[in-house]
């Protein structure tokens, strides 16, 4: 057997042994059992988590949280987050409020707030917008003062941007956008059909993705929302009121059918519900190694990325990417074809978390490993980091 039918021919074993049990289960993430959970945030090393009884923070990628929130709304939802350079933000029912120290306090920042029942809000360009029953705001002086900014009538129920348009989803009028930052408002409903309710609408690029209501299910855009397209691909129909997403995925939770991902921009979906409790998500977040989930009734849950690396196909037949020696004590090279010269790798311990991160620096880039423990190490390497291969540090 040669040296590249060997590494593989491991591979395998090692995919068989441990990929559908150690690599394919949702974490619950400690302190937040049995909570309702609205909101998700990732600021560095800072998760936040938002639900009926306030704020929460992790420092160690979502697999603890405590309560943080001292000052904010204690009374109802914390419904959203959103950051800036200075300051992170909440929308709750008791309005907006900003904490310059990571959640530690929160002060309240609602003047010009005509409704203090808040349901999303984003930071896009120099402004801040909100979103609730009363329409849309718009802060130019990081939420120190708000003003109305148009849908004054409408509930609007979500928000997100490409650039310096604006795009909310209402509760009963479909989708609106605005090219001037909210002076004026365009409804975008083609494609649509009867749906008219959007509780999530997402960002992806220059690709925008919107949750209808039971009935529907996910939309897509891929003309700045001009047109819209119903999805399938393994999506179920239903509504969905949250979305993550980063160059390689775009990830949809839904009312009762749980978490479902897509690496090929939402053409094709895999569920991912192992190990959760509760299937009805409110929103889903992305940090440095894991999917993160907040559930309806039983808290946060965590994902590792390594376990969406499902395809014996990926790690079989690929010849492009070949890693040794394998096993190893301290050093790899990786040897590939010169086109991936320039691409990311990302190398995640046992239990998920990115441990290195680097680029392709020629056709063989070595990578030393001395400094990790010994164990079973997984690296994602290339475009959307699809090729997948597991190396054992002895």
């Amino acid at each position: 057997m040669n040296n590249l039918k060997k590494i593989k021919f491991f591979q395998l074993i090692l995919f068989s042994c441990f990929s559908y049990s150690a690599f394919g289960q949702w974490q619950q993430s400690v302190g937040t059992a049995g909570l309702n959970m609205q909101s998700l945030l990732t600021n560095g090393v800072y998760n936040f988590a938002g639900g009926a009884t306030g704020a929460y923070l992790s420092t160690d990628s979502s697999a603890n949280y405590i309560y943080s929130n001292s000052g904010n709304d204690a009374v109802g939802p914390t419904r959203g987050f959103t950051k800036d350079n200075n300051y992170v933000y909440t929308c709750t029912s008791q309005g907006v409020f900003r904490s310059s120290d990571n959640g530690a306090t929160w002060i309240s920042r609602s003047i010009g707030l005509t409704n203090l029942l808040t349901h999303g809000i984003i930071k896009a360009s120099s402004y801040l917008f909100v979103v609730g029953p009363a329409g849309v705001f718009k802060s130019t002086d990081q939420g120190d003062n708000w003003s109305s900014t148009g849908l004054s009538t409408n509930d609007v129920r979500c928000i997100t941007a490409i650039q310096d348009t604006i795009y909310v989803g209402t509760n009963g009028v479909g989708i609106y956008k605005s090219i001037d930052w909210g002076a004026n408002w365009i409804a975008i409903n083609n494609g649509l059909g009867t749906a008219t309710i959007f509780r999530a609408i997402e960002s992806k690029g220059n690709t925008l993705f919107a949750g209808g209501q039971i009935g529907t299910g996910v939309f897509r855009s891929t003309d700045f929302g001009a047109n819209w397209t119903l999805l399938f691909g393994g999506l179920p129909s239903g509504s969905y009121r949250g979305f993550a997403s980063n160059s390689q995925l775009i990830v949809a939770g839904s009312f009762g059918a749980g978490v479902f991902y897509s690496i090929d921009n939402g053409n094709n979906w895999t569920a991912i519900n192992t190990g959760l409790t509760d299937l009805t998500i409110f929103d889903l977040e992305l940090n440095a190694g894991y999917i993160i989930a907040a559930t309806n009734t039983d808290g946060v849950f965590r994902f590792a990325f390594s376990n969406l690396s499902l395809g014996l196909d990926e790690l079989l037949t690929d010849d492009e990417i070949t890693i040794f020696p394998n096993p190893t004590t301290n050093q790899i090279t990786i040897k590939t074809d010169a086109k991936l010269i320039g691409s990311n790798y990302t190398v995640y311990d046992y239990n998920g978390k990115a441990v290195l991160i680097g680029k392709i620096n020629s056709e063989n880039t070595k990578i030393e490993l001395g400094n990790l423990s010994v164990g079973i190490y997984l690296f994602s390497v290339g475009e959307n980091l699809k090729q997948t291969f597991k190396v054992l540090k002895e």
